[in-house]
Order: C-alpha cells, then structure tokens, then sequence
C-alpha cells in the first residue's frame, strides 16, 4: 500500500525530477573564504613542495584537508571514512619523480553503497613556470576553490544520509599532468566502484574575465560526447546510431542543467560546453573518461587569465597573481550548492539502465525496452526529435510495467532519439541512458 502511494504521487511528478526542489542547500562564502585563505597561507601547494614542513608546502594543505574531513566526520558522528591513496609518477614536469598522494573522504550509502559519486578538486598550486616549487604559489581560484568547495559539500551533504556512496576527493598533482585524477580513476577501477558521476571543480570561485568582463550569472560544464573510453568499434556503433550527442558523460551534464532548473535560487545558467573540456587544456576528470566513468569539470563563467598560472607581481600598473582578493566567494558558494544538489539526487536515485534497445525499423511505431534497474520505482522515457539536442518529450512507466517495454505510436524511429533514466521514490533521477547502442562492456 505504501509502494503504490509513493508510485501515485510519483507519477504526479512534472518531467524534472522533486527531489532537492525549495531545498536549496545554503553554502556559506564566509566559511568558503576562509578555507581558500587557508589554502592559500601555506605558500605554495606545488606538487614538488616539500612533503613534510608542517607549516609550507603540499604535505602541510593535505595535512589540513584530511583534518578538515576529520573534523567534518566527528561532527556526523563518524559517517566520512578519511583515506590516503598514493603513487609516484614521473615526467616532463616531474623528471625525478615524485610521490602524488590523495585526500580521500568517503561517506558509504545507506541504500546501494556500490553505487559511487564523486565530488573533486586539485588541492596543488603553481605559477609561470610549472617547475617552481619554491616561490609563492597562492593558487586562490586554480584550485583552492575547487578544494574549498569539495570540503563544503562534504560539511554539507554529511548532514544526511544518502543511498549512493559520495566520495570527496582533494587531488594532487593536477598541474604536473593530472597525476591526481589518474591515481583517483585508477583507484575507482581497482576497488571495483561502478562510478555514476565524477563532479571536477577547477577554477570555480572568480567572475571577472581578463578583459574586465564580469560573468556572475553562470558556469560551465565540460563533457564528451563521443566517449574516450569506446574502441573504434563501438564509437562506429555511436556515430551509427546518431548517439554522438549522448555518451553519458554528456547525460550528466545535461542533468547539471536540470539541477540548476531544479534550483532557481542559485541562479545560475549551466553552460553545457561540447568538448571534454577548454579548449586544448584538460582537468582531473579526463582520466575518469579514459575508464568509462561519466565525468565532467565544471568551471568559471569566464577566466581571468592574468590572475591564472602567473608569478606574484605588477607590470605596466597590471597586477598578476592568483590571489584572494580577485574571487568571488558569494559566487562560489552558488556553484558548490549547484554541486549539493546533482550530487544529492544521483545519490538519491537508482543507477541508469545499463542499456536501453529501440526497435522500430519500417514502421510507425518504435519500441523502447531497457535493462532493469534494482530499486528503481518507475522510469522515465525520453524522446526527441533528431535535429534537436535536448530531450523535448517523456513519460512515466511504473516499474511493474517496464519488462515489456514501452511502444511509442506514431514516432518514428528514423526521426527520434531515445533514451531512458531510473528514478527512486521520491522522483530522485539518474542520468538518461542513450537507446540503440549494445551494452558497454
């Protein structure tokens, strides 16, 4: 009886999912700044610094993350699990090799904790030169932002219980080659996480652009479409299905723009940028798409790149450096409650359809049938016209009713795309799964 009332008032549940509606979470600037001051007064957080000084270098920030998570997780009665994973990597900016250790907080699900979402920055620093590790190196906004924000949603979303697994993730060695996202992805691969989400929050917390240009009203969201982890066959399946559009890392931008409609009082406009990430530059999250795990960066509205990457200095009456004073902390606090938010609802709901097939040809009619999804209360059926990006049509079907499929009358299978997501039941959605392409294996 309880079952089919929460499935009843499901099914009253408009095309964007319930969950997290009016229920805002309220990130505080004042909180965030300090912690990006912190960051910041440890000097330099490059990836070369020094490992053990207490006060200055990457050893002391990372000793002050897995701090800030312990303090977090007595608070919460014990609910973050604080972990260390390291390696060491070598190349070009490394040519001695160096040990990449990474911050780990992990708050297991109540529901499906196999089911992994992960929320991350890059705790390093650096300035012009990518080998300097021994001058000051504040990094205010490329990454303390990011590390700022990863410890909020995790002061945040630790109030509460979740379904899924979240994972708050403070990376190093991003500005020697992304060693952090690669140890976190290799991680993810050997404990067998089936990762739904990877969140990558690099240079978030500033609206000014170079040019004086203030963009305070957005942020962009970084995702592939063709997926780096296809083999040639598959991504010629992709292209024959015209799902090049539609990988998942692709869905999950899409359900970050959800959010952001879900949320009107952060007010912010979710740019979903068509390529893995700015052009011919990269994040942390690339290594997660070199695995398959659906991965996206979301950054500024608009970079400021005289304060990004430069020594400490004025030229010309033109000040350089990535410092404090050049960010926006009320700003910040708008992108990570955008981050509570898609995390809180994946966490919330089941795992997308593992696959989903159409069926159709030479016909007026198409038939939609999916994978089962444990838990999932109902799923949602998408379509769209195939000259348009965004789903534009859905419908409800009740779990009991999914294995036989949904026939959709009068839509032709030539004309649409297709796609379907799982949802719990409080109408808490995953990603939408693209329909036509044979299960990843």
């Amino acid at each position: 009886m309880i079952k089919q009332s929460l499935l009843a008032a499901l099914l009253l549940i408009a095309p964007t999912a319930a969950h997290g509606q009016d229920q805002t979470p309220a990130a505080d600037p004042a909180r965030l700044k300090a912690d990006v001051e912190k960051l910041v007064s440890f000097g330099t957080r490059h990836t070369l610094s020094s490992a053990t000084d207490p006060k200055r270098g990457i050893g002391a920030a990372r000793n002050w993350g897995a701090a800030e998570f312990a303090r977090i997780s007595k608070a919460c009665g014990g609910c973050l699990t604080v972990e260390r994973i390291a390696d060491r990597f070598d190349g070009p900016r490394a040519p001695d090799g160096v040990i990449v250790e990474n911050v780990l907080a992990i708050q297991k699900g109540s529901g499906d904790p196999a089911h992994v979402i992960i929320i991350a920055g890059h705790i390093d620093s650096r300035v012009s030169d990518p080998m300097n590790f021994t001058a000051d190196a504040p990094g205010a906004n490329d990454d303390a932002s990011g590390t700022a924000l990863v410890i909020e949603a995790a002061r945040l979303l630790s109030k509460h219980k979740h379904r899924a697994t979240i994972v708050y993730a403070l990376l190093s060695g991003e500005e020697q080659g992304l060693w952090g996202g690669r140890l976190l992805a290799r991680h993810a691969k050997e404990k067998n996480w089936p990762v739904a989400a990877m969140l990558n929050n690099d240079i978030v917390g500033g609206i000014k652009g170079t040019d004086g240009t203030i963009v305070d009203n957005r942020v962009r969201v970084f995702s592939e479409g063709i997926r780096a982890s296809e083999d040639l066959a598959a991504q010629l399946a992709r292209r024959g299905i015209g799902g090049e559009d539609d990988g998942p890392s692709r869905a999950l931008a899409k359900a970050a723009i959800r959010a952001g409609k879900q949320s009107p009082t952060i007010g912010l406009d979710v740019l979903a940028v068509r390529r893995p990430d700015r052009f011919r530059r990269g994040g942390d999250h690339l290594p997660s798409l070199e695995l398959g795990y659906p991965a996206i960066r979301f950054s500024v509205g608009i970079e400021d790149y005289d304060h990004q990457h430069q020594d400490l200095r004025t030229e010309n009456g033109r000040k350089y450096g990535d410092t404090v004073d050049e960010m926006d902390f009320a700003y910040l606090a708008r992108v990570t409650a955008l981050n509570v938010v898609l995390a809180s609802e994946l966490a919330a709901a089941p795992p997308a359809p593992a696959s989903v097939s159409i069926d159709g040809a030479v016909s007026s009619d198409t038939k939609v049938s999916w994978t089962p999804v444990k838990d999932a209360v109902a799923y949602r059926l998408y379509w769209r016209r195939a000259d348009r990006n965004d789903w534009t049509d859905s419908q409800l079907v009740p779990a009991d009713a999914a294995a036989a499929g949904r026939t959709l009358p009068g839509v032709i299978i030539d004309d649409h795309f297709f796609g379907v997501s799982a949802l719990s039941a409080d109408g808490s959605e995953s990603i939408v799964t693209f329909g036509g392409l044979p299960p990843a294996q």
